[in-house]
């Protein structure tokens, strides 16, 4: 399945904009610019969580921002902006994110709550003999 959906403008939702969206089960790529054009590619696999927001203009409008997270170091956020089929779009991202940490054989582990220290480490010892 592959997603291709330009941002749009909030004021009725039209598509006037130069970034565009493509979403496989690979991969995210944001293309932006007219003059100074930019691409950038997240790996499905590094997408930890997703967000929707949908504002009331965006409701009226039948569109929603969603806010990727992950371990990508040029955008830890990846934001999705104003863009339509915005739920059906986070759904994807989080099923197509999960298949490819599987197939990947990835784990990520986090660690809440515990101020970035493992449970099970300690600190080392040393002899005084």
């Amino acid at each position: 399945m592959k997603f291709t959906e330009r941002k749009r403008l909030l004021f009725f939702g039209l598509p006037w904009t130069f970034t565009k969206y493509t979403i496989t089960e690979e991969l995210i790529t944001v293309n932006s610019g007219i003059i100074h054009a930019r691409e950038n590619d997240c790996y499905m696999y590094k997408v930890v969580d997703t967000r929707l927001c949908v504002s009331l203009l965006e409701r009226l409008f039948g569109l929603g921002t969603i806010h990727c997270f992950g371990g990508d170091t040029t955008d830890p956020v990846l934001t999705i902006a104003h863009v339509k089929n915005a739920k059906k779009i986070k759904d994807f991202i989080l099923e197509a994110s999960e298949e490819e940490r599987r197939k990947k054989r990835t784990l990520r582990s986090q660690d809440i709550g515990r101020g970035g220290v493992a449970p099970d480490f300690q600190e080392p010892v040393e002899d005084d003999f």
